[in-house]
């Protein structure tokens, strides 16, 4: 995988690496992406402002496509895109550091559905 020089990035894919010891990193849609059983987070490289992370339940439809899933977001970090999918933006390296449990707990919570 390509080295990453963006040190928000850096930061956001060892938030994700680190949530769980069954997180494996890969690239996959030309960016860093996170598996266990199956793909589950894809870094958005095209972020304008900050980084952001696609959440999704892995890389074909499936039933949690047509469901709905419920994720305890206190912090409102989850943007939801779809039923299936949902974006979690940080602008800076300070709000990440700010939300890195709450995002590693949704994180958690994600990947139990996968």
């Amino acid at each position: 995988m390509a080295e990453q020089t963006n040190p928000l990035i850096d930061e956001l894919c060892a938030v994700i690496r680190t949530a769980h010891p069954s997180i494996t990193e890969g690239e996959k849609w030309n960016a860093p992406s996170f598996r266990t059983t199956e793909w589950f987070a894809t870094v958005n490289l095209r972020a304008k402002k900050g980084t952001a992370v696609i959440l999704h339940f892995g890389a074909k439809k499936n039933a949690i496509s047509e469901a709905c899933v419920a994720i305890d977001d206190p912090e409102g970090l989850l943007h939801w895109l779809g039923k299936d999918r949902a974006q979690v933006s940080f602008a800076d390296a300070a709000e990440l550091a700010l939300r890195r449990e709450a995002f590693a707990a949704v994180i958690r919570q994600w990947i139990t559905h996968l």
